[in-house]
């Protein structure tokens, strides 16, 4: 099982002294972290995509192109790259080449971000957002896995003849996550394609995490890509730690009862009790977190925000200390003993996908089928599927 941290990459002001980090401060922090999550033994470090302050990651290939050079072991991952506003013939371009540079060691979530005005700063109408996720990842789908493409749609200019550079490293895409908190039509796009389903939690209680969960299960195995219990999931969480329960407490506090995302809001206890903030001793996350295969059952990557709300530098990296040395070991042997021999214990890596490709004959090769999924023939952008979604999850 895989576990890592994410990041948001906010500039907030720290509530204990008042210092606010300038852009650039909080940028080369961010890559100190990841750098120290790859030296710490951490296996996957992810940034979010923003283009409003008080976030900074707004170029998230840059980032994780650098961190590529700096870094060994990591998997190079993103926590939302924006399906909706960016344009697909981009997109393609932009995670084939941080994929060659990277040999692999990368994977990205695509998700709708959730910042409205986003939509119309690129052109956009937010509510078109689920069409614009169906339809833009299904040009995205076939500019990586077809030489040439020619395409038209409703959202962008059609594309005649065009060949996305460079191609997939050894002619395989990518790994794809999609990220929803609450939209089934994502978790069903996820199940069609045989994709990843990401559901980053921190801001809901396990009822609604199973809920979304067990929906995007039962799609996968309805769309013929094997048993439920083999669907490839990740969740989101955060946590706090030290070595006394109170002592992270009283630390913790500040931050958030002042956080701008769920400050001067729920008290810290009906937070933690309701979602998956864990504050206290590195035990207490390790029993939290070791019950939510209870929940949503044996799962591939679990996430850690850690490095929000005004954290100092070096509180965070403390943070990534106690995670990787006193938390995942312990978390990573009991999932991994009560894991069934089926159910993957990780998201398939670069070399697993080239050689399932190498062994089905399809390695380089253009996506037979054109816009037709591999496994039932259908396409992204039917309109029953979105209804199929729906009614499928009581909507």
């Amino acid at each position: 099982m895989q576990f890592g941290i994410f990041t948001v990459g906010d500039v907030t002001t720290d509530p204990t002294t008042g210092r606010t980090p300038d852009d650039t401060e909080r940028v080369r922090s961010m890559l100190t972290i990841a750098k120290h999550a790859d030296e710490a033994g951490l296996d996957v470090f992810a940034t979010g995509e923003h283009h409003n302050p008080p976030f900074v990651p707004s170029s998230p290939t840059t980032m994780l192109g650098y961190l590529t050079g700096v870094t060994k072991n990591i998997v190079l991952s993103t926590s939302t790259t924006l399906i909706t506003t960016n344009d697909p013939v981009r997109l393609a371009e932009e995670y084939a080449m941080l994929q060659v540079i990277s040999d692999g060691r990368m994977d990205l979530m695509m998700g709708r971000g959730n910042t409205g005005p986003v939509y119309p700063w690129f052109g956009q109408d937010i509510r078109q957002g689920i069409p614009l996720a169906i339809e833009n990842y299904a040009l995205l789908r076939r500019l990586w896995t077809e030489d040439v493409v020619d395409w038209e749609g409703k959202f962008r200019t059609p594309l005649q003849g065009f060949t996305s550079t460079p191609r997939p490293l050894d002619g395989v895409p990518p790994f794809v996550w999609h990220g929803s908190i609450r939209s089934p039509e994502i978790a069903e796009q996820a199940a069609y394609y045989g994709d990843g389903f990401f559901h980053n939690n921190i801001f809901w209680p396990m009822s609604h995490t199973k809920q979304m969960v067990q929906f995007y299960r039962q799609r996968w195995e309805h769309h013929g890509h094997g048993p439920a219990d083999t669907a490839i999931v990740g969740l989101g969480g955060q946590v706090f730690m030290r070595k006394d329960s109170q002592k992270a407490w009283d630390e913790f506090r500040p931050y958030f009862d002042n956080a701008p995302v769920y400050g001067h809001g729920p008290s810290m206890e009906d937070f933690t009790r309701e979602t998956p903030l864990t504050v206290g001793s590195p035990q207490q996350v390790i029993d939290r977190y070791a019950a939510m295969r209870d929940h949503v059952g044996d799962y591939q990557r679990q996430l850690f925000l850690v490095d929000h709300a005004g954290l100092p530098l070096k509180t965070v990296l403390e943070q990534i200390d106690l995670l990787a040395g006193e938390v995942v070991p312990v978390l990573r042997k009991e999932m991994e003993a009560v894991r069934p021999a089926h159910v993957p214990a990780n998201p398939p890596s670069h070399a697993e996908r080239v050689a399932a490709a190498r062994a089905a004959g399809t390695e380089g090769a253009a996506h037979v089928g054109g816009t037709e999924d591999l496994w039932t023939g259908r396409t992204a952008e039917d309109d029953t599927r979105t209804a199929t979604a729906g009614a499928a999850f009581g909507l």
